[in-house]
């Protein structure tokens, strides 16, 4: 998909080389591209942008000073993608905790459609670390967009109405798409999209933030006098008073506000060009030990929960002290899907990580598909010698192929781990699949089993799925039920990164078995994850919930050291001011509930999720983004109020809007088809055949205008025919022909009675 759109932009920016600007043109367009087989991934979008979707390319011409080209017949099928040229651009990111929640608005014009003429326009909005779209505004001179969400039943109960479908929909894992329909040539288009993401931590005790702003040079308007102004607003509040440092920015942020606690920067510019570079922004807070604290907030007037709400947040500290040693077990998935850059990538991880043990850790490894192999009977020590030999055998047993059995390898790992006591160790599962098998619901409940045995340290489970066909719900309630965590990668390029990423946290404990005895004086508490999970050094360590009752001033927060000393750190409660807690943590408590809904198969939980994705603007699996056409502007705030209104209650549009739906979001809970099928990452598209070919390519050649023959075109797809479809052809164009010459003679024939 993403190669599709890399294609069309490709497509598209060749189309615009018949844009004429005028003499004074200051801003000259690109004159070269990079070939496809160089470009790779350089054409999708590395900032917010919008293209002109072109079906017809004789539509593309410079609004206000047309070209009188030549008109150009045929269609671009599949349509091309012409960049709009940006006017301006602001951005807001608010930094809260271990989030951001950033806004983004700009004016982007339709400069490449005649003025008479309309087409669509396509929004990207690439985001950060875990990002989650929360929402898209849209401004023209006749009328408005607003995206909100939907339940997926009120969605089938007005199958009836025929809603109108636009594209749209997840490019990749982190860049969302949708379509605003039939926008005039000429227009400049408002544009207001907001998302949230993760902070990244690292081990020297620094948060990142780190936002795709990285604009290409065709989206500069032309003209020498058009005003180009960027906008850029950073404020940071860590929820205590705690100090902090700005480390390193790669804007020129000028800082506009210093109190305890809170950071405000500021950059505003006329500029001769957009930002080359993303919006990278680091700080520390100032806490050498580990330290953190207790936010309470009450919930908003018109909240489907009503119970208060709390955060519970611990920072490791720049000096996080002594790492636990730990035995691992890794469970890796070798079926047949798994075959090609999935498993070498996940080998290269592993490589890596045997490489790195200390040599008083334990190791092991199962390799499993339809049956199980282990690397040894029992645990061994990370002695040089054990891990060479662990590295021999991984060439040798990671052969890609066969069936996916998960619980056996599960509970073998987990006998191994309890076999023998803790010894001081931690004892960690790392789970890697990319299938989904029938048996999910009895592994959850025979693991959750498991925890209950009487030993100092439970096993810790750490899963990491790979794709779109693994059950990512079954997998992150494991990681909860093992007080783990839980991290995905859903394109073969991210399989690496992301999975180095999950070890380095799993492999870095300092904090364990942590408890908290003021929730068993509450009234009522619910905490997500339910289980609180281990603080690492590479991470901050956060739970949220709603609670009924009454906090102490100061709450005791218990657990385990690496020394093996047991410590009470004390957690100052205080109030959250102008901190959205709600919004903050609402994409990772819908994606616990929903893998708790999903296992206990609850009703009332996949209501609550429900009620809480339309709330909060968050996707979920249980609901649908729409978008709300008004083309009345007159009374536009009644009608936002409304739309929230409906939306939250039933799919009903305020009156006179029109609604449009976008493509289903969700990844599902995982395809046993597929898995039994053996299906591999990025496979699985139908090859067109010779009658296809010729179709596509003589589209190709009539709609891309790149510079490209008809005839090279349709001798290509003739040398894919075979010989009875060429005989066909051939008698067709004869007969077509045969009619031509008819036609003429009989127009020679009745002009020469008329003259007799």
């Amino acid at each position: 998909m993403a190669e599709d759109f890399a294609k069309a932009v490709d497509d598209g920016l060749r189309l615009s080389k018949r844009l004429y600007f005028g003499k004074d043109r200051a801003v000259a367009p690109p004159r070269s591209f990079p070939t496809m087989d160089r470009m790779d991934h350089s054409f999708l979008p590395t900032a917010p942008m919008v293209y002109a979707v072109i079906h017809d390319p004789a539509i593309v011409d410079n609004p206000d000073i047309p070209s009188y080209q030549p008109h150009v017949h045929g269609r671009c099928d599949p349509p091309a993608l012409i960049p709009l040229q940006m006017n301006g651009i602001e951005l807001q990111a608010d930094c809260y905790l271990d989030s951001a929640i950033i806004r983004i608005t700009g004016s982007w014009r339709v400069h490449c459609v005649m003025g008479s003429r309309s087409c669509d326009c396509r929004i990207a909005i690439p985001m950060g670390e875990q990002g989650s779209v929360l929402g898209c505004e849209v401004d023209d001179p006749r009328k408005s967009y607003r995206t909100s969400l939907i339940a997926l039943e009120d969605k089938s109960k007005n199958a009836s109405e025929k809603l109108e479908r636009v594209d749209g929909g997840f490019l990749t894992s982190n860049t969302f798409t949708l379509t605003i329909p039939q926008v005039d040539g000429g227009t400049t288009l408002s544009i207001t999209m907001s998302w949230s993401q993760k902070l990244l931590y690292n081990s020297s005790g620094n948060l990142s933030l780190n936002v795709p702003f990285t604009f290409p040079e065709y989206v500069i308007p032309a003209g020498k006098k058009m005003s180009k102004k960027e906008k850029i607003a950073l404020n940071v509040n860590v929820g205590s008073a705690a100090e902090v440092l700005c480390k390193t920015t790669s804007h020129p942020l000028k800082e506009s506000m210093r109190k305890p606690g809170k950071l405000s920067f500021i950059y505003e510019s006329e500029v001769l060009a957009w930002s080359k570079a993303d919006l990278s922004f680091s700080y520390s807070v100032s806490s050498s030990q580990i330290s953190g604290g207790i936010l309470l907030q009450s919930p908003p007037v018109d909240d489907v929960d009503q119970r208060d709400m709390f955060n519970m947040y611990l920072y490791p500290g720049k000096e996080q002290g002594k790492v636990f040693r730990k035995k691992i077990v890794f469970v890796v998935d070798i079926s047949g899907s798994m075959q090609g850059k999935a498993l070498d990538d996940v080998k290269n991880v592993l490589s890596t990580a045997l490489s790195k043990l200390p040599p008083e850790d334990m190791f092991n490894i199962i390799a499993f598909n339809e049956e199980a192999r282990q690397f040894s009977e029992s645990m061994e020590m990370a002695t040089k010698d054990a891990v060479e030999r662990a590295l021999q055998w991984i060439k040798i047993n990671f052969v890609a192929g066969g069936g996916t059995d998960i619980l056996f390898p599960l509970t073998k790992a987990t006998e191994m781990l309890n076999d023998g006591g803790s010894d001081g160790l931690v004892p960690i599962i790392f789970l890697v699949t990319d299938g989904a098998v029938e048996n999910e619901r009895h592994i959850c409940d025979v693991m959750q089993k498991n925890q209950t045995e009487k030993q100092p340290i439970h096993p810790r489970i750490y899963t990491f799925g790979i794709g779109t066909f693994c059950n990512h719900y079954f997998l992150r309630m494991l990681a909860m039920i093992g007080r783990g965590q839980y991290d995905a990668a859903y394109d073969l390029d991210s399989v690496e990164p992301q999975m180095q990423k999950l070890y380095k946290r799993a492999s870095s404990t300092t904090f364990v078995n942590i408890a908290i005895d003021a929730f068993d004086d509450l009234d009522e508490v619910k905490v997500y994850p339910s289980s609180i999970p281990d603080l690492s050094s590479e991470s901050l360590m956060m739970v949220s919930g709603r609670y009924s009752g009454k906090f102490p001033e100061i709450v005791k927060a218990r657990g385990l050291l690496a020394n093996l000393d047991n410590i009470v750190l004390d957690l100052k409660v205080q109030q959250a001011k102008d901190i959205p807690l709600d919004k903050l943590f609402a994409k990772d408590q819908i994606e616990q509930l929903t893998a708790e809904a999903w296992c206990s198969e609850n009703k009332q939980l996949v209501e609550m999720v429900e009620k809480m994705s339309i709330k909060m603007g968050v996707m979920s699996e249980y609901t649908q983004m729409v978008i709300y056409q008004n083309a009345d502007k007159v009374n536009e705030s009644i009608k936002v109020q409304q739309l929230k209104k409906n939306s939250y209650e039933k799919m009903v549009a305020p009156s006179g809007d029109k609604m449009l739906l976008l493509p289903f979001g969700g990844v599902g809970f995982g395809n046993l088809e597929a898995t039994s099928d053996n299906t591999p990452l990025g496979t699985g598209e139908r090859k067109p055949e010779a009658a296809e070919i010729f179709v596509k390519a003589a589209s190709d050649c009539c709609g891309n205008l790149c510079s490209f023959c008809c005839c090279p075109c349709c001798l290509q797809a003739c040398t894919k025919m075979n010989n009875q479809c060429a005989i066909v052809l051939t008698q067709l164009c004869t007969a077509f022909a045969c009619f031509g010459c008819f036609d003429c003679c009989l127009e020679m024939c009745c002009e020469t009675r008329s003259v007799s």
